[in-house]
């Protein structure tokens, strides 16, 4: 039998090359690989205030971009949280075997808490829990995750051993998976910082449905470092940060972009950089646009269809191993 990859992407924000560099790109390589299942983790996203109609939008359209990027239901499952009861029922019960300094020592609970200061609540404290729980509750081996998400995988990963010790070998204890580039694809204003799609300023990142005369506006105003050359080193974060966003698209080695650029200035790398992103989103939005949302609420369904027995199948042998009756 095939490993089974799990993932997800919250509806929430604008979703940006980095989700896709940093998750989509890497479920699309993997899907033939492992069984895979892919969330629009929808109850993630109500840890901050989110106004309905445009939730029940965004939720379609990262399906889409979903099915735009390569992922195809025909191999992977696709589906919402929110469809799934189990993802919350079981959240319920791991919380209740999480530690409070486990959660207080997340560093996505800190961060978001700065940002939404006047919102510090339960849900958003309880975050990791859930993750666990979509996680836990298919027996996943493996998680493809940025940088940035590899402390929850720590987390699940400690409820899954601790839950196995108190009651029964029950759950699967993951692994993360991470590709080195594309883990933390960082802000074009600013390179000590993720692209974020909550970002303030649209020219921290490039939206996957930006027209041509934008993404070239951006990268144009992208920041670089001091030093002129064109080198991938940790010394030159910016440049570095945009190389490899080029080799991620373009399937060339960072090297090999330096050995090119060498002598050339960042001008002249920065027009090619903004055509390589260019010749992604045409094709990219071309396919986005042509799918109706008739049939991404279908293939949701169906993907919900799918992974729900083994939703259910899982919570009976925790209520049992339990003592729940």
């Amino acid at each position: 039998m095939k490993k089974r990859i799990f993932s997800g992407i919250q509806p929430s924000g604008t979703l940006h090359l980095g989700n896709y560099l940093g998750a989509i790109k890497n479920w699309v390589a993997l899907q033939d690989k492992y069984d895979s299942t892919f969330c629009v983790v929808d109850l993630h996203a109500i840890t901050v205030p989110q106004k309905p109609a445009e939730l029940r939008q965004k939720t379609i359209e990262v399906a889409k971009i979903y099915l735009a990027g390569g992922v195809d239901p025909e191999k992977s499952a696709i589906f919402v949280q929110s469809h799934v009861s189990e993802h919350t029922e079981l959240a319920w019960i791991l919380n209740t075997i999480t530690k409070l300094p486990e959660l207080e020592r997340m560093t996505q609970f800190k961060d978001k808490s700065q940002q939404h200061n006047q919102n510090i609540n339960a849900g958003l404290f309880n975050y990791p829990v859930l993750m666990a729980a979509d996680i836990l509750l298919y027996d996943t081996d493996v998680v493809p995750v940025g940088e940035d998400q590899v402390q929850h995988i720590e987390i699940t990963r400690t409820l899954a051993r601790r839950f196995n010790q108190m009651f029964g070998e029950t759950f699967t204890v993951p692994e993360p998976y991470v590709v080195e580039e594309g883990m933390r694809i960082m802000g074009l204003d600013d390179p000590a910082k993720k692209m974020s799609k909550s970002a303030e300023s649209a020219f921290n990142y490039i939206s996957l449905t930006d027209d041509p005369d934008t993404v070239r506006e951006k990268i144009k105003k992208a920041v670089t470092d001091s030093e002129k050359e064109i080198r991938y080193s940790d010394e030159k974060p910016a440049i570095k940060n945009l190389i490899n966003i080029y080799s991620l698209l373009d399937n060339i080695k960072p090297q090999e972009i330096e050995d090119i650029y060498r002598d050339k200035r960042y001008s002249e790398f920065k027009n090619d950089l903004a055509e390589t992103i260019i010749g992604f989103l045409e094709p990219f939005q071309k396919k986005y646009n042509e799918i109706d949302d008739g049939e991404v609420r279908k293939i949701l369904g169906e993907g919900a269809e799918k992974v729900r027995p083994m939703a259910e199948n899982k919570m009976r042998e925790v209520k049992e191993k339990m003592g729940l009756i």
